[in-house]
């Protein structure tokens, strides 16, 4: 299946043009060396090595950061297929639209030596005829983002019809019934997150100013929010769920808890869970009774109507 992707090529876009006028993406992360030799199907064997290299040129940067950009490189460099699609913004609301197409390759003394060829179509797309929810996945912070569930409104903005991406329905949710809006749940709890009893204890995680605890990718898919707590003590990996959650939510949280304590947590970090979900049943009272690191929230939706003066 194509996959579709949302690549920044620099800071607000700042390489965009030269990208496109060239025709590749590309990547750098200060990783001065070709890549070939290590781009195995496991972006957490190129993590294994990469993390310290990043950390030793960036002594400020946490374990957390260097996941996120040594993840974001191989993402480039070998987890984005030929004949996918990337959209690329160049910072003035135009997105420019390519196939990739071809292997990584490395060039030496560049910006961005780290490139896969690109293809790039005639068609752009314009952020303003973006759907709320696409402009909201386009506009994440980080260097790549996965967009694949917007393939048919993508295809659309650029003059192809296809049929709509199917994707697997989530097997942690029993009842995914609500209102259309909880789909916005994720950035509401994120914009809103200082307001929130979890807010007075812990922070979303950020680096350099800038939200990166916002799906976090781990090697079973990406966390909903990670957070630290203010004290720096402990990690927290945060679920949402719309609808009621099944009991299996508690193994998918259990995994992305083990992830961040092998992989991301300091050596005296503590790690825990939180579910998000509108209901919980006894099935997953019974499995959260066994696992005392992870938390149940439930949240609450208010619908009014208000009649306009007469």
């Amino acid at each position: 299946m194509k996959n579709y992707y949302r690549v920044m090529q620099g800071r607000g876009g700042a390489y965009a043009s030269t990208a496109h006028a060239g025709g590749y993406i590309g990547a750098n992360f200060e990783i001065p060396q070709n890549l070939n030799a290590d781009l195995g199907d496991d972006w957490r064997a190129f993590n294994k090595k990469f993390v310290p290299i990043f950390m030793a040129r960036h002594p400020g940067k946490t374990k957390i950061g260097a996941g996120l950009a040594c993840g974001a490189l191989w993402t480039i460099a070998k987890g984005i297929a030929k004949g996918d699609l990337v959209i690329s913004p160049d910072g003035t609301g135009t997105y420019f639209v390519g196939e990739v197409s071809g292997d990584y390759f490395y060039v030496d003394g560049e910006p961005f030596p780290h490139r896969r060829p690109v293809r790039w179509l005639s068609q752009t797309i314009q952020r303003a005829d973006m759907s709320e929810a696409l402009r909201n996945s386009t506009g994440s912070i980080g260097t790549v983002s996965t967009i694949t569930k917007y393939a048919a409104e993508i295809e659309q903005l650029i003059g192809v019809t296809v049929a709509p991406v199917s994707l697997p329905a989530d097997p942690t949710v029993d009842d995914p019934v609500a209102f259309a809006m909880e789909k916005h749940l994720e950035d509401f709890l994120v914009k809103n997150w200082a307001q929130t009893d979890l807010g007075k204890d812990y922070d979303i995680f950020a680096e350099d100013g800038e939200l990166v605890g916002q799906q976090y990718p781990t090697d079973t898919g990406p966390m909903d929010v990670l957070a630290i707590k203010k004290d720096k003590s402990e990690l927290l990996v945060v679920e949402l769920k719309r609808g009621r959650a099944s009991d299996v939510v508690v193994g998918q949280v259990l995994r992305y808890m083990g992830f961040v304590k092998e992989e991301l947590a300091e050596p005296a970090q503590a790690v825990r869970g939180v579910v998000i979900a509108l209901e919980d049943d006894i099935r997953i009272r019974r499995a959260l009774a066994m696992t005392p690191m992870i938390d149940f929230y439930r949240y609450q939706m208010t619908f009014k109507l208000l009649k306009g003066a007469p």
